[in-house]
């Protein structure tokens, strides 16, 4: 699969709160969460960096 391929098979999910992504592709790693780490991984309670909400009040979104 090329780059760009990858980049459009990633899925990135937006707080409806803040507007903050969080990216499939790019993880969080400064939230721990590794790079290709799946929305469906990510524990249920994580909450937002940004603003605190919980995965609830995230939406995928294409970019």
């Amino acid at each position: 699969m090329t780059t760009a391929e990858q980049q459009l098979s990633t899925k990135r999910w937006m707080c409806l709160v803040c507007g903050w992504i969080y990216d499939e592709q790019a993880g969080a790693p400064e939230e721990g969460i590794a790079p290709g780490t799946a929305w469906e991984d990510i524990p249920d309670d994580w909450m937002c960096p940004e603003c605190g909400v919980t995965k609830d009040m995230f939406h995928m979104v294409s970019i």
